[in-house]
Order: C-alpha cells, then sequence, then structure tokens
C-alpha cells in the first residue's frame, strides 16, 4: 500500500487544549482526522502515512526516526510484531559506537555510574520512546479497535480515559501506549502480591492505570517492622500517609492496628485506587482519603511519606512516583513534618540512596535538609532491593543499582522545635 503525507497538525477549534486533533490523508485521497491522545503528552505528530502488513521495519524505522508516524491499517499481531522489530534496530548499538566503546573501555571494567551516564540513559529512553510511539492506532468512539485480530481493549481504555465522549468521533494513540494500558489493565486484574498484609488471598493490592505498582516490596516491609512511636495508654495513634498511590501503606499500618489515618494524594486516580484497595481489603473504616498537596491540617503521631526517588524530571504521568523534579515533595515533606507532628511523634521517609550513587544528590545534602527543617535523625532502618534490576549487569546504571540500600528514616522534632510544656495553674 503507498504511503500517503498528510498535512501539519493544528488544534480544533471544536476541543479543548488538552485534546488535539491528528490529520491524515486516508488511502482514497480524502482528509480525516481524529482526536489525539497520549498519556505522557507527546505532541500530535506533524506528519503521517498510511501503513499495513506490507510496511517492512526498516522503512518504518526509518520514517519514525525522521518525525513521521505511521497509522496502521493492516493486522493488529503484525503491528506488535512490527513495533517489536522498530525496537530492536532501537536497542542495537551502532558499530562505530562499538569500535568506540571498545578504544576507551577502561580494560572490560564497567564504568561506574554517575550524573553523567544517568542523564544519557534518559536521553536514550526518551529518544526510544518517541521512535517506537510513532506506530499508531485508530480506536472507534467505543475505545473498540477496528483492525484484524484486534483484541479486546474496550476495557483497559475505558479506565485510562475515562468513558467514552458524548460528542462520540474516533481517536488515535501509539500502539506503544495501548500495550502499557492492557499491561496496566493486567496488574489491576491480577493484583500485587504482600506478603506485610498477611495470609493470601486478603494480601492483594491492585494498581490503576498510572498509579505506581508496589512492586518493589522492601520498602513495604520496613514500614510493616519499625517501631511504632509511643502513645498514651488506650490513646488512638493518628497517622497521615503522604502520597498514598495505591493505598498499600495504609493498608499495612491499618494491619498494625494504629489510626485513625489520613491518607492524602493530588492524583484522582490514586485517590480512586487507594479506595478500591482499602475497601477490598477491610480497612476502609481506619483510612480517610483527601486529594492534596502532601499534609492534611492538624497533627499526629506518625507522618509517612514515600517520595519519588530520584531528582528529576518526569516524562509521563506514573513516572512522578519515581522523579520529583528539584527533589520538590521530598523537601516539601521534609520542611513541613515538624509542624504536623503531635509532641513524641515520629516522621518515617522512606527513600532509596540511588540518586546519591548517581551523584544526583549526597547525603550530606539530605542531612543538612533534614537539620535546616529543624529535624533530628532518631533512628535507620536499611534494607537491599531485591528488584531484578540491581543484579541485571547489562543494565546501563547497574553499578549504582547494585550497591543502592532503601532506607526508613525515622525522624523527629529537633529539641530546638519542641514545643514548650505550659505549666497548669496550681
Amino acid at each position: 500500500m503507498p504511503l500517503h503525507p498528510a498535512p501539519a497538525c493544528v488544534e480544533s477549534p471544536s476541543l479543548p487544549a488538552s485534546h488535539p486533533r491528528i490529520h491524515w490523508t486516508a488511502p482514497d485521497g480524502a482528509a480525516a482526522s481524529a482526536r489525539w491522545r497520549s498519556e505522557r503528552g507527546a505532541p500530535a505528530p506533524q506528519r503521517v502515512v498510511m501503513a499495513d502488513d506490507t510496511t517492512t521495519a526498516d522503512t518504518a524505522y526509518r520514517l519514525a526516526c525522521a518525525g513521521t508516524a505511521l497509522l496502521w491499517l493492516g493486522d493488529f499481531h503484525n503491528a506488535r510484531q512490527l513495533l517489536q522489530a522498530m525496537a530492536r534496530r532501537c536497542d542495537a548499538t551502532p558499530a562505530r559506537k562499538q569500535r568506540k566503546a571498545a578504544q576507551t573501555a577502561p580494560d572490560n571494567h564497567t564504568a561506574p555510574a554517575g550524573a553523567e551516564a544517568f542523564h544519557k540513559h534518559r536521553q536514550a529512553q526518551a529518544q526510544r520512546a518517541r521512535i517506537l510511539g510513532m506506530v499508531l492506532l485508530r480506536f472507534e468512539p467505543d475505545h473498540t479497535l477496528a483492525l484484524r485480530r484486534a483484541p479486546d481493549v474496550q476495557r483497559a481504555c475505558t479506565h485510562a480515559w475515562g468513558a467514552p465522549a458524548a460528542e462520540g468521533g474516533d481517536s488515535v494513540a501509539s500502539l506503544r501506549e495501548l500495550l502499557g494500558l492492557t499491561s496496566a489493565q493486567e496488574w489491576r486484574r491480577v493484583g500485587v502480591e504482600i506478603p506485610a498484609l498477611g495470609a493470601p488471598p486478603h494480601n492483594r493490592v491492585f494498581p490503576h492505570y498510572g498509579v505506581f505498582s508496589p512492586a518493589r516490596g522492601e520498602y513495604i516491609d520496613l514500614v510493616a517492622q519499625a517501631p511504632l512511636p509511643c502513645a498514651a495508654t488506650g490513646a488512638p495513634l493518628p497517622v497521615f500517609d503522604i502520597g498514598t498511590g495505591t493505598g498499600v501503606l495504609s493498608a499495612v499500618l491499618a494491619r498494625r492496628g494504629v489510626g485513625p489515618i489520613t491518607a492524602t494524594d493530588l492524583d484522582p486516580r490514586a485517590l480512586a485506587c487507594a479506595r478500591e484497595n482499602l475497601t477490598q481489603l477491610g480497612v476502609s473504616d481506619r483510612v480517610t482519603l483527601l486529594q492534596t498537596d502532601l499534609f492534611p491540617a492538624g497533627q499526629a503521631l506518625l507522618v509517612v511519606c514515600n517520595p519519588p526517588w530520584l531528582p528529576a524530571r518526569a516524562s509521563s504521568p506514573v513516572e512522578h512516583a519515581v522523579y520529583d523534579e528539584g527533589s520538590r515533595m521530598l523537601r516539601g515533606y521534609l520542611n513541613g513534618l515538624a509542624a504536623h507532628l503531635a509532641p513524641a511523634g515520629e516522621g518515617w521517609l522512606i527513600l532509596s540512596d540511588l540518586a546519591e550513587h548517581l551523584g544526583l544528590r549526597s547525603r550530606a545534602e539530605l542531612l543538612l535538609w533534614i537539620e535546616q527543617a529543624g529535624l533530628a535523625v532518631l533512628g535507620r532502618l536499611d534494607t537491599q532491593p531485591r528488584h531484578s534490576k540491581a543484579s541485571n549487569a547489562s543494565d546501563p546504571l547497574h553499578s549504582a543499582r547494585a550497591v543502592e540500600v532503601t532506607s526508613l528514616w525515622r525522624l523527629g522534632a529537633s529539641a530546638l522545635r519542641q514545643p514548650q510544656q505550659v505549666a497548669t495553674p496550681g
């Protein structure tokens, strides 16, 4: 089938700016357009051609590298195979780079990862995502696909995009994004087993699309094992869970018998996800969910936060659970903690030191922020990550991941910030 170029993409005045339209020329020469969808915020491609089962991976890769998107008309499974072939081309190291690496490699030892290696890795990831995001699919108004051997994706798309718009109309999104939606739907269907929540079957958390999955269980185990601050005999132990996400830490703490718990998050998807998980785990009566940035009003004996661990810019919504540009959430938590701690209360900061090994943030810098916030370190619990990347020698950041430590920092108000005791008149 011939490849048909399309005119430049323009915004439709009938749709809000968050829903631009993508334009192309159909095989019969007619002009066509549809709503453009991109969860990672990618702009609608300005050049679009038609592609089908006769399009080769070399052609597709060349066009994608040049910024031309391919709107797929053929068999769905062939589109997936094409995407895989393009990915292999993205991941292949050009011969000239192989020769240069061989000339500069220091006796075949792995070079230590650092800020430069991290930023190069991120740039490579962004370039790979841009190229692979150029294979597009057109969705019917009800979020279905009119392609041969297309799977049923309506449920996955509805969970991510919401119910089909009242005004109807087709939409276009990348095949790569669709695979992310269907993968997230599988996580939501099967769930993640959390041993700290007890024995099966009542120990699973079900992540929603766009909400980070608690697959790294070591930080959850720290929260399950850390000694709780002391409350007066028989008194409740109020808790704030800052940035609750799936609600897993609130659930673990509720199972430990503390509460009442107030769990906060800015993301409506996260709050909906947490509400569903806390309900199915039978602890929703102990947790109040609140949409706010960082802290709720008042004070608590325990304030828990697991902020994103790497100070870098997120390139998609789900990455906000990993990347915290300028350490905004980390510093916001530290700077506001003392004011929200009840007397003798503790703040638990769950944080990996990967940023330190990558040269993105130093331990001295973290300790200075703690001190400047009027806080003192009461103790720290450490654990080694168990995720697969920690032992994957081919990972570009392996030398940093191999020595990564995840810690639960127990923080309290420093002596200078402790509230003064007011004498009771005799």
